[in-house]
């Protein structure tokens, strides 16, 4: 099999951060300053050189929900690690910034961010170039899951499967075949009890409002020629039926609702929320 290249979406997603960072209206919805430091001077001018083209409502719509499942996923890490959760496992974490703006709280967390070996190459790499230190909780685990399991992955790096942790896992499913998502879902359900993972899936395309169904045709067309086309897609009460089988015991999905009032309504109204990508969590 021959060696996979780094993933152009994972840096695609550092971009809508740091774009969000420089152009969006106060108060963000994801603080992110180590995403600008991470894309580099040249790339910060690019944007701000550019900034009409990332203003339009689907580059807005694409920004947002990016940021919005960060702020989610996070936020839920809050409450995991006030239950107990002692590990932090970042599943296709590509450019993912945690580790590096990590609060006091965080510090007696041990932190994991799961890859493919070509793209972590890259962001250790990236981390070198821009003098940006790995703190001593952090840890890279190189898992390529073509090549084995996550359960084999994770063992072969040391990381406790006995101990409640808090998986992340955005932006991932829509590029694997259903049979790779529930393997990935019935380790994580293995954990002990109070472990969770939030996580994105994709709304079938025909189930989507037509500016969405809009957004997800261009996007598509993008990632595809990039060589990640999209290859699966969920309603909801599917995701919610595949966790309650798998055998999670607590689960939601963050509604359109939701999200507009715990998120949005303290802001301008510059960012346009999608509904073609869903944000689930669920809890052991």
């Amino acid at each position: 099999m021959s060696e996979r290249s780094a993933s152009g979406t994972a840096l695609g997603t550092l971009y809508m951060r740091a774009i969000h960072q420089l152009l969006d209206a106060r108060p963000l919805i994801f603080e992110d300053l180590p995403a600008l430091t991470l894309l580099g001077r040249d790339k910060v001018e690019e944007i701000k050189k550019n900034h009409k083209h990332h203003r339009t409502q689907a580059a807005s719509a694409l920004r947002s929900h990016i940021v919005l499942r960060s702020r989610f996923a996070e936020d839920h890490l809050v409450e995991a690690v006030e239950r107990g959760v002692s590990q932090y496992i970042i599943l296709g974490a590509g450019f993912d910034t945690f580790a590096f703006r990590q609060p006091a709280w965080a510090s007696k967390l041990k932190i994991f961010e799961v890859d493919q070996p070509a793209s972590q190459a890259q962001k250790l790499s990236r981390l070198k170039d821009v003098g940006i230190t790995v703190p001593s909780n952090l840890k890279f685990a190189e898992i390529d899951f073509e090549r084995e399991s996550l359960r084999e992955g994770l063992e072969r790096h040391g990381i406790s499967m006995i101990e409640p942790s808090f998986f992340s896992w955005l932006g991932v499913t829509m590029y694997l075949k259903e049979e790779a998502i529930d393997a990935v879902l019935r380790t994580i359900a293995g954990f002990p009890v109070k472990s969770e993972i939030v996580f994105t899936f994709t709304h079938p395309p025909d189930s989507m409002s037509e500016k969405d169904s809009k957004f997800h045709s261009s996007l598509s067309r993008i990632v595809a020629s990039s060589g990640e086309p999209f290859v699966s897609f969920f309603t909801p009460d599917a995701i919610e039926t595949k966790l309650r089988d798998i055998g999670f015991k607590s689960m939601g999905i963050l509604s359109h609702e939701d999200a507009e009032m715990r998120y949005y309504n303290n802001r301008p109204r510059d960012l346009y929320i999608s509904t073609r990508s869903a944000i689930a969590y669920a809890i052991v």
